[in-house]
This record gives C-alpha cells, sequence and structure tokens, in this order.
C-alpha cells in the first residue's frame, strides 16, 4: 500500500501534536494554564477550519450544476437513469441509517465529554426545536445570496438543481461558454479545495495538541474506540450491498467481487475513488457489464452513490455529539438523515468531501463546528475504509443496473463493446477450485 505524501504529513503531524499537547499538559501548573495552551493552538485550528468553510458554497455549487448539465441526452438514458437514481437514493439511505444506528448502539464518543466551546455553549440548545415543519421550509431558499453567505448548504442544493435542469434545458439555445465556464469552476474550485488540504496537516496537529493539552493522553482512547467501531459499522454496510447485489446478480455477485479486489485495495491505499475509477471500469467490462451502462452509471454513482462516505456522515456527526455531550432526539436525527440525505448529493471527485459536509452539517444541528477538528487527525485512515466501500458499492450498483438493462453478458462482450485499441486483455475464467 501507498500513502501519499498529504497523508504521511497528516500521520506525522497527528504524532507531534499528541508529543506537544503531552508535554503542553504535563508541564502545565494548573487546570487554567493548560487551558491556556489549549487557546493557543485552537486559533491555529480556527484557521484551518475557517478555511474548509470557505469553500462550502461555490464547492456544492459547481459539482451539482456541471454534474447535472452534462448528462447525456441517450434514449435509455432516461430508464437507465431513473433505476440508477432509486438504487442509489435506496443505497444512500441504509448507509446513513446503519451509520445512525450504529452510533447509537456504539456509542463511541461517550464518556469523553468535552466542554463546550463558548461560543456554542448555548446552540445545543436549538436542537430539540428543530423539527419536520421547519425544516420543510428551511429546504427552499429566499435569496441565494443569502444562502451562499451563510453556507446553508441544502439551500444551494435546491437552488443548483433548479439552475442545472434549467440550464440543461436552454443548452442549445445559450452561449456554450456558459456551460464551460461552470466546468471551468469545478476544476478551479476542486484545486482550491486541494489547496487548503495543504494545511491539514497544520490544522491536524493544532487541533489534537489543544485537545492532548487540556485533556491528557485520556483522549487518545475514544479515537482508538471510534475508528474500531466505524470499521464494525462498514463491515456491516459491505454484508447488506453483497446481499442487495446477490438479490439481483445471484451467484455471480462473488465473482464480481473477486474482479474488484484490485480496485478496491487501489481505492483503500490511496483514499481515492478517481484513482481506482480506471481499474474499476475495466473489471466491470471483465464481469460482463456492456460499456453503454457502465460510461453511464458509474460516473453517476461518483457523484450519488458514496456508500462508505454516507455512512460516515451520520457516524461522525452523532460521535462529535456524544463527545461534547450533546442528546440528540430520535426526531432529530431523523431529521439529520434527511438533511445529509439530500446535501451531500453532488460532491464526489472532491478531496475529503464529508468534512466538507460535516463542516456545515455540525452547526445546524446544534453541534460545535470546532468538533470536525476532532475526527481530522483520524479521517485519513477513515477515509481509505470508506474509499474501498464506495468502490464496491459501486460497481454492485452498476451491475445491477445493466442485468435490469438486459445488457450484463459474459466475458465475451468486451470484444464487442470495446474498440480494438481500447480494449482491455480478456482474463480467461476459471472454474472454482482450478489454478
Amino acid at each position: 500500500m501507498h500513502f501519499n505524501r498529504l497523508t504521511a504529513w497528516i500521520a506525522l503531524a497527528l504524532v507531534l501534536g499528541v508529543a506537544t499537547g503531552y508535554v503542553c499538559h504535563a508541564m502545565a501548573p494548573n487546570a487554567a494554564a493548560a487551558k491556556e495552551w489549549g487557546d493557543h493552538f485552537s486559533v491555529v485550528a480556527g484557521i484551518f477550519l475557517h478555511l474548509v468553510k470557505m469553500i462550502i458554497a461555490p464547492l456544492v455549487f459547481a459539482t451539482l450544476v456541471a454534474g447535472i448539465a452534462g448528462m447525456d441526452d441517450e434514449s435509455r438514458v432516461g430508464r437507465m437513469g431513473a433505476r440508477a437514481m432509486a438504487w442509489f437514493i435506496g443505497a444512500s439511505f441504509v448507509s446513513l441509517l446503519l451509520g445512525l444506528l450504529w452510533a447509537n448502539a456504539l456509542q463511541p464518543g461517550a464518556g469523553l465529554r468535552l466542554p463546550l466551546p463558548d461560543a456554542q455553549a448555548t446552540t445545543h440548545l436549538k436542537t430539540s426545536s428543530l423539527n419536520v415543519k421547519d425544516f420543510l421550509l428551511n429546504v427552499f431558499p429566499t435569496s441565494i445570496v443569502s444562502a451562499m453567505a451563510t453556507n446553508s448548504v441544502l439551500q444551494i442544493v435546491v437552488f443548483s438543481l433548479f439552475f442545472g435542469f434549467g440550464l440543461r434545458a436552454v443548452k442549445s439555445h445559450v452561449d456554450p461558454a456558459l456551460v464551460s465556464a461552470i466546468d471551468a469552476l469545478v476544476l478551479v474550485m476542486i484545486k482550491v479545495t486541494d489547496f487548503v488540504m495543504l494545511f491539514a496537516p497544520v490544522g491536524v496537529f493544532a487541533a489534537v495538541a489543544a485537545a492532548i493539552a487540556v485533556q491528557g493522553l485520556d483522549v487518545l482512547g475514544s479515537y482508538a474506540r471510534f475508528i474500531l467501531s466505524f470499521f464494525v459499522a462498514l463491515g456491516s454496510l459491505w454484508l447488506v450491498l453483497i446481499a442487495a447485489g446477490y438479490l439481483v446478480l445471484r451467484g455471480r455477485v462473488f465473482h464480481l467481487l473477486k474482479l474488484l479486489k484490485e480496485p478496491a485495495l487501489i481505492g483503500f491505499s490511496t483514499a481515492s475513488s478517481e484513482a481506482a475509477y480506471p481499474k474499476t471500469l475495466e473489471q466491470l467490462q471483465r464481469f460482463g457489464v456492456r460499456r453503454e451502462v457502465s460510461g453511464f452509471v458509474l460516473p453517476l454513482g461518483y457523484a450519488f452513490n458514496l456508500d462508505g462516505s454516507m455512512m460516515y456522515l451520520t457516524f461522525a456527526v452523532l460521535f462529535v455529539a456524544q463527545v461534547y455531550g450533546i442528546q440528540m432526539p430520535l426526531a432529530t436525527q431523523l431529521t439529520l438523515l434527511l438533511f445529509l440525505m439530500l446535501s451531500s448529493k453532488g460532491m464526489a471527485g472532491v478531496s475529503r468531501a464529508s468534512l466538507v459536509v460535516i463542516a456545515a452539517t455540525l452547526p445546524m444541528f446544534g453541534v460545535p463546528e470546532a468538533g470536525l477538528l476532532l475526527i481530522l487527525g483520524v479521517d485519513v485512515l477513515l477515509d481509505m475504509g470508506r474509499t474501498g466501500t464506495n468502490v464496491i458499492g459501486n460497481s454492485i450498483a452498476t451491475a445491477v443496473i445493466a442485468q435490469w438493462e438486459g445488457k450484463l453478458d459474459g466475458p465475451q462482450a468486451i470484444a464487442r463493446d470495446w474498440p480494438v485499441a481500447d480494449r482491455p486483455v480478456a482474463v480467461p475464467v476459471k472454474a472454482p477450485g482450478t489454478v
């Protein structure tokens, strides 16, 4: 496995943050002095947090509008797209629900009970007032300028949907430069996100050092519990995805999983779904998925069907709430699920997209947004697990849609689907038990 340079720096920052925080905690003569050290580190961590929040609005708008405006318009696209979206919505709901259930069952943040930041000390009281009526009214923006100014992600999503479909409807009558400008904005914002993430090691160091300086090494116990609990939850999601695939593909789903070992490993080791995309497409072709299906459904899945990332959203938000001792009633948790179901779409292909969504979600539900920094230090390990899960989930979804469309053939279909110059090398399928 190969860690990219940023991953290595974040891991180093995590270790240095623990060591620095421990020294400060040990040398502090009293709790007040330890808190003063923590406050110094928190300023640096807060700067990084502001940078993350800075990119939320333009990133959501650009990625979602470009995805809608760029959809193909072929005869089968409507039916295939509807089937794909039905699967994606169901898979997203199950992933979010499993994250919510496991976070409640395992309570990974319970017992830590960090004090609420002063600026957020009363915000948690707003959670109890959330209700379906207010949530539905707040879905629709009265001003897109206001929505972007306040980083109201859900309202930005709603406007982006209307704008994207409006642009698609008049695309043949407007200057192509407008569509190109949206596409260019996506590239710019992805690059800006990459730039912001270059400061992640500094943010991780400061956040971890601040927590350790105030709380001591006891704070690390909850991280170990958090990581283990999340991978247990991911394991249950794998079982659900494989079972759903088996209902449609029957025994062939296990052959698909065997073919997906390499792209899943690429995704896991690089924490990048995009790095695994070419190999995933090739292995789906080997499995027998026609190119016309894989070329449409797989990219769509990358935008709307990141199962591992979806599970992480509810799991991480509830973890942060538990860390601060904030109680979320069942109704609030269901509202959280619905909010994340809508607000997380269109964020694929963006570095640490889950963190961006979590950063926008925490304050909406009365959870201190500084809690994002609590999970940032270990997010690298969690990102590896959820990225591998994203690869598996999208591949199963693509194969299922191909089966429903009657476009799932045997390995011999590769020669018919691919141009000669682009054909992957065919690998003969061996009988079970042969070498």
